[in-house]
């Protein structure tokens, strides 16, 4: 399963990938908006948007890929690695 998390603090974004990895998901993080942005999302299985350290322009940029793909999308307002688990717990198993 592929996993996109958006958003999130930057010094997490390694023990998020540790994280899906333990739930045999395969990761891409972005903390902070790359360039060409909508292109690097891809088709994940699933993307995950810490609300709290997100931009608006991040969002809409999920929200519409989402729609376009039929991509599920868990919203969190806490950007915390037990926020992660349960989201992945729900979705991964």
């Amino acid at each position: 399963m592929s996993v996109v998390v958006v958003g999130g603090n930057d010094r997490m974004a390694t023990r998020y990938k540790d994280i899906c990895a333990e739930y045999n998901c395969k990761a891409k993080v972005f903390t902070q908006m790359p360039s060409d942005f909508e292109n690097k999302l891809g088709n994940p299985d699933l993307m995950v948007v810490f609300t709290n350290t997100c931009s608006h322009k991040m969002v809409t940029s999920v929200n519409q890929r989402s729609k376009k793909h039929d991509i599920p999308v868990a919203r969190i307002h806490s950007a915390s690695v037990s926020a992660l688990k349960s989201v992945l717990e729900r979705y991964c198993e």
